[in-house]
């Protein structure tokens, strides 16, 4: 076991907050519950995740992306369980890399479990992920909260997505807990929910339940099911059009611009920024 303490870092996209935990040849254990202890707000560190920052050759899933992508974001949930792939997340992970001086500002590639992500690091924080595509799966389900009921377009953006429309973001309820929805079987391994309301033309807001975290004050990955749903439902589809269809999507911890193209891919462009670095007392990840 380490006694040693160990390096971490701690930054936001949107206020979508992250513990980082440098560990470029996969050494660090870190089971479900050293991650639920490093995201604890009171007895922790607190954040909606932890990004384990691990070589992709090093890591046994990722090993097969190590030709693309030199550093692979080993992504897991607040509660320990283990995601694909997190939008703010990679924008958070590709501003450590350049903090640390792994990478310079310009285009990377990020491995993750929902493949390799392409990413631009503008100077002065801003950066660019390509999402890739979305699929639009026909099952669709009814979200239920405090009697409201709506129909959810089901979006997968490398992880599952319900987006609902509704007429306020009050609708949604307290979000703490996973809004009923059913067929329940769609979603065999849980679901992100988005509520989303209309700001104006190209420009929405909404709010989401992330699966394994609880309502969190931003979701990328949503962001993008989130436009793509709008952008269908308002009878857009770049493949169809020929021309790319961008929305401003607000969320509770800031803005991210969605764009997507003909061909399908989506890119998504926010802030990313580094907030405080210090060291991990091991007597926290192991209880």
């Amino acid at each position: 076991m380490n006694t040693s303490p160990l390096a971490f870092l701690k930054g936001h996209g949107t206020e979508n907050d992250f513990v980082i935990v440098p560990d470029p040849d996969n050494v660090i254990d870190l089971p479900a519950s050293a991650v639920a202890r490093l995201c604890d707000r009171r007895a922790g560190i607190g954040g909606d995740g932890v990004l384990h920052a691990v070589r992709s050759a090093a890591h046994p899933e990722a090993k097969g992306m190590a030709g693309e992508a030199e550093w692979f974001m080993d992504y897991r949930n607040s509660d320990g369980s283990i995601a694909e792939m997190c939008g703010n997340g990679v924008r958070v992970f590709a501003a450590y890399l350049e903090r640390a001086g792994l990478v310079e500002p310009g285009d990377l590639a990020v491995a993750t479990r929902g493949g390799v992500k392409k990413v631009h690091l503008a100077k002065g924080g801003e950066v660019t992920v390509s999402m890739g595509r979305a699929l639009l799966p026909e099952e669709s389900v009814t979200v239920t909260v405090d009697g409201r009921s709506w129909p959810a377009r089901n979006v997968n953006m490398g992880n599952p997505h319900a987006v609902a429309f509704v007429a306020d973001l009050d609708h949604a309820g307290e979000l703490r807990s996973v809004p009923p929805f059913a067929p329940s079987d769609v979603y065999p391994d849980g679901v992100n929910i988005e509520f989303v309301v209309d700001r104006g033309p190209g420009h929405v807001a909404m709010r989401v339940h992330e699966r394994g975290a609880g309502e969190t004050r931003s979701c990328g990955t949503g962001a993008c099911a989130v436009a793509v749903a709008a952008a269908r439902r308002d009878g857009v589809d770049p493949a169809v059009t020929g021309t790319p269809a961008t929305y401003t999507v607000d969320l509770p911890g800031g803005t991210l611009v969605i764009t997507e193209y003909p061909d399908g891919q989506i890119e998504m462009t926010g802030p990313a920024v580094i907030v405080a670095e210090g060291v991990i007392e091991p007597s926290l990840l192991t209880g």
